[in-house]
């Protein structure tokens, strides 16, 4: 796999085309001097119960992995914390105000968005709400299920560190 450097040809503060590797984290301008980090963006993911024990599950409305089963939770916002984040995208996707939460994990990540291979550290937060009446799929989300730990396959799920979050999950909840 190529390393991402390759997709970026000039520098973003001046454009020149004299951009080149720096080391395995950055790349250098040889115009302006300016030093650009490549850094993974933040992500979040959320993992939601109702009363009955069951998990928010959705279904991906879009590509990457249209039609494949996620969690609710999407990327960061500018000027917005993590947990800001996971909270707007739990709201915007199911309709559900999340109360309170506790980051679990995070796993490293490959997300594909328009051709373009965007590295991400996907933040995986138990969120709590206070109910789960009116919730409904929308946004990224096409379609909302309610579905028990033991009935979820991680095979299910087309993401691959959504796959391995669930994997993890599951195997919290044993």
């Amino acid at each position: 796999m190529n390393h991402p450097f390759h997709q970026f040809h000039f520098c973003p503060k001046c454009g020149s085309p004299r951009f080149v590797v720096n080391d395995e984290k950055s790349k250098r301008c040889e115009s302006c001097g300016f030093t650009y980090y490549l850094n993974p963006a933040a992500a979040t993911v959320a993992l939601i119960e109702n009363e009955q024990g069951e998990w928010c599950v959705v279904r991906r409305a879009k590509d990457p992995a249209k039609g494949t089963l996620d969690l609710p939770g999407g990327f960061s916002d500018l000027y917005e914390s993590s947990e800001e984040g996971v909270a707007r995208e739990v709201m915007e996707e199911t309709g559900l105000k999340v109360e309170s939460m506790e980051f679990l994990f995070s796993i490293p990540n490959q997300y594909e968005y328009s051709d373009f291979l965007v590295h991400t550290i996907d933040m995986f937060y138990h969120c709590h709400v206070r109910t789960t009446t009116g919730a409904r799929a929308a946004d990224d989300a096409g379609e909302l299920l309610w579905l028990r730990p033991e009935d979820i396959r991680p095979e299910d799920f087309g993401l691959q560190s959504i796959r391995r979050g669930v994997e993890r999950l599951l195997a919290m909840h044993q």
